[in-house]
This record gives structure tokens, C-alpha cells and sequence, in this order.
């Protein structure tokens, strides 16, 4: 069982920055590829980064490219994702997720655990 727990999110001006923190509980962090999504409101959920569990590669989706970064410090069990230049289309509930080490990292598909959320909320 992991339980993941975000925070920082808030309100920001459009070109300005946030990063996000997940923490998690346990003491088999690092066997988990970690990823965060988002929702927006109206819209399905959709992936944004992933890191895997050795914290040795990472991906995101095409819109976030060269903005947002995915890191983690497994010592911490924590998971961050560096969020600059932000767009109001990136105003959304942004959601850290886990799955274990064997499954695809290059999937949106598979994350067994879920934390509860931050709002990040971007105005022009």
C-alpha cells in the first residue's frame, strides 16, 4: 500500500512558475515508476510526466515539453514536478500517481495509487 500526498499548487500569473511535491508513504518508494496527471475542469484526466523508479528516465506529454520537469529523491519519497512558463491551459487539479517498477513506464496505463490532488490555477 502507498498513499501519496501532493501540495503546492496554487495560483500563479500566466509565464510564472510552481512546483508541485508528492510525498509517499512506505518504504518501497523506489520500486515505483511515479507519474503525475491533470484534469482540467470538463475534461478527462490526461498524463502529463513520468519518472522511473530509478529516477534514470523520464518522459512527458508533448504540450508540457521544455515547461515542466519530473524529478523525484526516493530518499525523501518524494516526487516534484518543476512547472515554468505556465499557460492558463495548464489550469487544472494535478494528481501524482504509483505503479510498481515491472509495469511499461511509457504508459499512461497501470498506476494502482492515486493522491488526492492540488489546484493549480493559472491567470492571464
Amino acid at each position: 500500500q502507498v498513499r501519496l500526498v501532493e501540495s503546492g499548487g496554487g495560483s500563479v500569473q500566466a509565464g510564472g512558475s510552481l512546483r508541485l511535491s508528492c510525498a509517499a508513504s512506505g518504504r518501497t518508494f523506489s520500486t515505483y515508476h511515479m507519474g503525475w496527471f491533470r484534469q482540467a475542469p470538463g475534461k478527462e484526466r490526461e498524463f502529463v510526466a513520468a519518472m522511473a523508479y530509478s529516477g534514470g528516465s523520464a518522459y512527458s506529454t508533448g504540450s508540457v515539453k521544455g515547461r515542466f520537469t519530473i524529478s523525484r529523491d526516493n530518499a525523501k519519497n518524494t516526487v516534484y514536478l518543476q512547472m515554468n512558463s505556465l499557460k492558463r491551459e495548464d489550469t487544472a487539479v494535478y494528481y501524482c500517481a504509483a505503479k510498481p517498477w515491472n509495469r511499461k513506464l511509457e504508459s499512461a496505463d497501470g498506476y494502482d495509487y492515486w493522491g488526492q490532488g492540488t489546484q493549480v490555477t493559472v491567470s492571464s
